[in-house]
């Protein structure tokens, strides 16, 4: 019920007003049935847009941190995601993403919407990076199409970090629905994987027009993270 008020009474008229989000494509979500929703993730608005343009009812695989989170804020955050029917994700290792597919593969077998962002994270500088594959894995376990979809210019209204978004112009393009049943009964294949998570993250990247990263976007993270420590340790001095 929360779900609905939000949408319909709260949040959804909101997010209108603010963003006027141009939508394209909405005629390739399914009016009923179970199917992925594959999008690139720039912002924590993503979250909201996204199931405020859709007629029908979706829900995310959201990162466990949303839960956990200390303090009021934290609870607020918790409250919010689990009235809102979202589903946490520990991200934490290989037997996580197991818990998670198993999580979104129920969501499918009731014949529901199933929202993910294969990129594992958000964005932290704009770019699409390499999709991990538990998005192949549920689409040939439930058999189910992937409708690939582009968030563009939530990174320009809330940026990493913002707690107060930015009014900015916003478009969600949604792509034609991806049919992977040729590939039924490989969900074990690792090449297969690979392949299907790699025709995702393209037809993302052309509906998107982003600079494409071929690598996670995880790794690029902890990397930077690692890079600017060594640099705060061991600062260069300056030439003389």
């Amino acid at each position: 019920m929360f779900y609905y008020v939000l949408k319909y009474v709260i949040l959804g008229p909101l997010l209108r007003l603010a963003f006027r989000p141009r939508i394209e494509g909405l005629d390739h979500i399914p009016e009923s049935g179970p199917a992925i929703v594959a999008g690139n993730h720039l912002s924590f608005a993503d979250h909201f847009l996204m199931p405020a343009v859709l007629k029908r009812r979706i829900t995310f695989l959201a990162k466990a941190e949303y839960f956990t989170g200390p303090g009021i804020r934290g609870r607020l955050t918790a409250t919010f995601f689990r009235s809102a029917g979202q589903i946490p994700v520990d991200r934490s290792g290989k037997e996580a993403g197991q818990a998670a597919i198993r999580e979104g593969l129920g969501v499918l077998s009731k014949g529901e919407l199933l929202g993910i962002y294969p990129e594992g994270t958000r964005s932290h500088d704009g770019r699409l990076y390499k999709g991990k594959v538990g998005v192949a894995v549920m689409a040939l376990k439930a058999q189910v199409p992937v409708i690939p979809c582009a968030m563009i210019g939530t990174f320009e209204a809330q940026p990493p970090g913002k707690v107060i978004p930015n009014i900015h112009p916003v478009t969600i393009r949604f792509g034609k629905p991806l049919d992977f049943s040729r590939y039924a009964g490989m969900e074990n294949e690792k090449a297969i994987l690979r392949a299907i998570t790699d025709e995702i993250m393209y037809a993302i990247l052309m509906l998107s027009e982003q600079e494409y990263v071929d690598q996670y976007a995880a790794v690029v993270k902890a990397e930077q993270a690692a890079a600017a420590k060594e640099q705060r340790k061991f600062p260069r001095l300056p030439l003389s």
